[in-house]
């Protein structure tokens, strides 16, 4: 084990370097499902009642106006919110099927294969390869690669918009992805040692 600052790396023999699968990272976006975000969104407000009186009768166009446009903006600021915990998601399912493919790599090749144990990782934790990401710069699209994990570590499936609260999308999903990663970071049993980026080379290709 090699320690360089305050990190430990993994003593890998040798000196060439390892090709991993690539990384395939689905950012298309899916317009069909926004706007399906939009129609759930404006209904979400209406039972949750986020804007006060805004079913009672209305005489005046003008209020009637007003209440629209509210109901809008607090709709437009939900989906928004809603699409960057999709996103989120999407990058997280990318990279939890990559350190997937990256088990089974290192399980294949005699010189990588003393790294794994077939229940644990006791030296190249799970996380390790999001740490790798970092080390690598690999562009997330502005999204922090521990944040996209947690998320998919939180819901095996891109959950609907409709399952959650207001509070959730506006104040409490960055909390949950944190928590989750982190968690699942502590699984590795200690020391948790970090993948040499100079050891390890690999393709990312958005699709």
């Amino acid at each position: 084990m090699e320690i360089l600052g305050s990190r430990r790396y993994v003593e890998i023999p040798g000196d060439r370097q390892h090709d991993l699968p690539p990384l395939l990272l689905r950012t298309a976006p899916e317009p069909a499902r926004y706007e399906h975000a939009m129609e759930l969104a404006g209904s979400l407000i209406d039972e949750e009642e986020l804007i006060p009186n805004a079913n009672l009768p209305v005489i005046d166009p003008a209020i009637e106006l007003m209440f629209d446009r509210r109901r809008t903006d607090l709709a437009l600021q939900l989906v928004e919110q809603y699409v960057k915990l999709i996103d989120a998601w999407r990058l997280g399912d990318s990279i939890v099927e990559w350190i997937r493919q990256c088990e089974t790599t290192f399980e294949l090749r005699p010189d990588l294969r003393p790294l794994l144990r077939p229940d644990v990782w006791p030296h190249a934790g799970r996380s390790s390869f999001v740490t790798l990401l970092r080390d690598k710069s690999v562009d997330t699209h502005g999204v922090e690669p521990e944040t996209a994990v947690g998320m998919r570590l939180s819901f095996r499936q891109p959950p609907p918009l409709n399952c959650f609260s207001n509070q959730f999308l506006l104040l409490l999903k960055g909390t949950l992805a944190s928590t989750a990663y982190e968690s699942w970071a502590k699984l590795s049993p200690d020391p948790v040692s970090s993948l040499p980026p100079e050891r390890f080379r690999f393709e990312v290709h958005d699709m």
